[in-house]
């Protein structure tokens, strides 16, 4: 959400924001609610200063005719305020519908382009993996290997269900530990965030499109079940699934005002992930590359209202993704988002996609986003600069690393001849010091 006085003074900037983000907003429109929002406001607390002037009339009253001729004008005053005051409601939620729909003008070097097709790969590492044998890929590694089942997935869970077993268990949880303990290195605060939150944070966060939850377009779950309050009776709130740690850990500062010199605070949360997928109909049918719930180490950074100092922050963020893809030994790439490919509340973003080389394709497995003030504004996070003025901070986010993708990078890229899969290195000490997942007889070479 951007402020409504940066608005009427960026109108063509915005427009062009609007259009290169392909989305659904006329901000002409917006700003002739705007102006009837102000002039109804105006007339209210016209009427609300005519109404503290008769009451301090009333007071000075001496006779009854003044004091019939008073609250005659006060019985005026309170019908035109009734009158008003429904359309002003009403004025006042047309115009923040429109106002939540505002995108952040991206950042100079942002590509402009109409989809994911438009965006600009800007770095690679590693090699393609070449063998020397027949590969399979990861859904035939995954069942000779005994380390997913995506048929009693489906008939316990539905559609994109999945079973994660013997081996397949340890190296997950291996990646997992190894990002956490990376993300502590590296100076950030670990938190196990809640997955289950009130509406709000989802908002913030703009994982909302517009103020409220749309079940239609909003790729997030639903609670259907009641809540209750510590009174014990039922809770009026609504509650949804998270599909990354970034919104509650926003949401931990919202309401706050920070102190200048206590930023940036660098900070990353271990959860569990969940997406409906809803956009995503038809696509990736087969496997395990989409799934509706996942485990993730999110990193989540809160900067000064500063666009230098954030996006060196965001280029820390994304060298650390970078370096955990390195040390795994996964190939990747990462990509520049063009406009058509950002959410609107975006300045700048990054993905970085790892290679599987059987499946022949590159898997996204993070994406690394500077929201500058526009999470901020929606969460009301502030902090006090040096000179005792409150600034809305700025807000970036990005994937340390997710559980399913890089799993299946691993499995494609670390097969050998024999059908076992070797494990990076760097996770082996978190798996007791197994060196490979097989159940091939022991005597199978390395």
């Amino acid at each position: 959400m951007l402020d409504i006085k940066f608005i009427r003074e960026h109108v063509e900037e915005l427009k062009n924001a609007i259009k290169n983000k392909s989305i659904d907003l006329d901000i002409e429109e917006l700003l002739k609610s705007d102006r009837e929002h102000s002039k109804l406001l105006q007339e209210m607390e016209g009427l609300k200063a005519e109404k503290n002037e008769l009451n301090e009339s009333m007071k000075k009253a001496k006779t009854d005719d003044e004091r019939k001729e008073i609250i005659e004008k006060g019985k005026k005053i309170k019908e035109s305020l009734d009158e008003l005051e429904p359309r002003y409601k009403e004025v006042s939620l047309a115009l923040k519908s429109l106002m939540v729909r505002v995108p952040t003008i991206p950042s100079k070097d942002t590509p402009i382009g109409k989809n994911g097709d438009d965006n600009v790969e800007i770095s690679r590492w590693g090699e393609q993996k070449k063998f020397d044998f027949t590969p399979k890929d990861y859904i035939q590694l995954g069942k000779d290997l005994d380390l997913v089942d995506m048929d009693k997935g489906a008939k316990v869970a539905g559609f994109r269900g999945y079973y994660l077993k013997n081996e397949g268990v340890t190296l997950v949880m291996a990646m997992m530990m190894y990002a956490i303990n990376k993300m502590i290195e590296k100076g950030y605060k670990p938190f196990i965030p809640p997955t289950l939150v009130n509406g709000f944070p989802l908002f913030g966060s703009g994982y909302f499109k517009g103020l409220e939850y749309n079940p239609e377009i909003d790729e997030i779950y639903q609670i259907a079940s009641s809540d209750k309050e510590v009174t014990g009776e039922i809770s009026k709130d609504k509650k949804f699934l998270v599909g990354t740690a970034e919104p509650s850990l926003l949401a931990y500062y919202s309401d706050e005002v920070l102190k200048e010199e206590d930023l940036p605070i660098r900070s990353f949360g271990f959860s569990q992930c969940y997406r409906s997928e809803i956009g995503s109909y038809g696509k990736d049918t087969k496997g395990m590359y989409r799934v509706h719930e996942f485990m993730k180490v999110e990193q989540v950074v809160i900067s000064k209202a500063d666009v230098e100092e954030s996006t060196k922050l965001q280029e820390e963020m994304v060298a650390i993704a970078k370096e955990i893809h390195e040390e795994l030994g996964l190939p990747y790439r990462v990509i520049q988002l063009c406009t058509g490919d950002m959410s609107a509340g975006k300045y700048r973003a990054f993905d970085i996609e790892a290679w599987l080389p059987v499946s022949n394709r590159w898997a996204e497995t993070g994406s690394a986003s500077n929201f500058v003030d526009w999470q901020a504004r929606r969460l009301n996070v502030k902090y006090i600069g040096k000179n005792g003025e409150k600034k809305f901070a700025y807000l970036l986010n990005d994937t340390a690393l997710p559980s399913v993708r890089p799993f299946l990078a691993i499995l494609e890229n670390y097969q050998q001849k024999d059908g076992s899969v070797l494990v990076p290195e760097v996770l082996q000490k978190y798996m007791g010091g197994k060196k490979i997942v097989t159940v091939i007889p022991a005597k199978a070479g390395i």
